[in-house]
């Protein structure tokens, strides 16, 4: 088995390099890839962004928002978690089999002291009956990757504000996810591994997982990039994980209803998002207005839907025509995400 260390602290690189690493090249043996990242929430493919995340939190905290290409639930990775990959080729395992594929990283754990640590239920390893670690698959042209999440010390009270949604919100077609009890790893390890910076627990993984005692023993199975591959992962990012379109746009298409009070009336907007743009938004309520509010929602369709956009669509109209008293401001912050 090779392996990688990512030295990068953004989602979006590591994914990119995940992806461009399966997609074109070639090895021998199984590669194991590693890699840590600043506070970021990583959708599923076939999941509505927008739904997964508390989005007034998410900018507050400049948490990274991405999607990666496999499947299953969103989650929400810091400084406190160590993610891992297998790349294989696809004929090599039976596709959704995470038991096996997640038994590697099972077993080093076992030998780290953590020996309640077991894949429980489609694709997730508890301990005490928690969840630590959820993982997907991906498949393309001969090849499979298998990647998961180990949450060594990540800070809990973030995961829980960070993919907390009012379920009322949205509706949509979205695959959403099912939120389980989650738990830090750290306490349930040998005493020699509760007190180790997240890079010192990912070597001290490693060197598990290799059943080896330094580095040096296994740097001839280090992979280091090119910088062909260099140039191909920053590529493959602009493309993918850092592009609008393929955050927000890929969601599918769903449904809002937003409602408040104003001093001069009540404002009960529908919405229909296709492709992260409006499709559809229909106004009604008691509030007042010397022009018919269907030339303002005509207006609004094609607005990409987020607060940024939004309010810059609504500073080019003369918002009084149609909602008399009511800034621009607080109806942005009505129908924005």
């Amino acid at each position: 088995m090779y392996y990688f260390c990512m030295p990068e602290r953004d989602i979006r690189i590591n994914l990119a390099t995940e992806q461009y690493l399966m997609n074109n090249k070639d090895f021998d043996e199984p590669l194991v890839l590693f890699y840590i990242q600043k506070p970021c929430i990583i959708v599923g493919r076939n999941q509505n962004t927008l739904e997964e995340l508390n989005l007034d939190y998410v900018k507050k905290h400049q948490i990274t928002v991405t999607r990666r290409v496999s499947g299953g639930g969103a989650v929400y990775d810091d400084l406190g978690n160590v993610s891992f990959s297998f790349v294989i080729n696809a004929q090599d395992e039976r596709f959704g089999d995470f038991k096996k594929m997640t038994q590697p990283i099972v077993e080093a754990l076992h030998r780290m002291g953590a020996t309640g640590a077991a894949v429980s239920g489609r694709n997730d390893i508890l301990i005490d009956g928690k969840k630590f670690s959820g993982n997907a698959m991906y498949t393309k042209n001969g090849k499979t990757f298998s990647h998961g999440t180990l949450t060594y010390d990540v800070n809990l009270d973030v995961l829980s504000q960070a993919l907390k949604v009012a379920p009322d919100k949205i509706a949509s077609k979205g695959i959403k996810s099912i939120r389980s009890r989650v738990t830090n790893l750290k306490p349930y390890l040998a005493p020699q591994y509760q007190n180790l910076t997240i890079d010192e627990f990912r070597d001290a993984l490693l060197l598990s997982l290799f059943e080896a005692q330094d580095l040096a023993e296994i740097k001839d199975k280090e992979y280091h990039l090119t910088p062909d591959d260099q140039q191909g992962i920053a590529q493959l990012n602009q493309e993918l994980y850092s592009n609008w379109d393929w955050v927000y746009g890929r969601s599918p298409e769903f449904t809002v209803k937003k409602r408040q009070h104003f001093d001069m009336g009540t404002i009960d907007a529908r919405l229909s998002i296709e492709h992260g743009k409006i499709a559809q938004i229909k106004f009604y309520g008691d509030f007042f207005g010397t022009k018919d509010v269907e030339r303002l929602e005509r207006q609004l369709q094609g607005t990409i839907y987020d607060a940024e956009h939004l309010t810059q669509k609504l500073q080019d109209i003369d918002l009084d025509q149609y909602f008399t008293g009511i800034k621009v401001s607080d109806l942005s912050q009505l129908i924005a995400p």
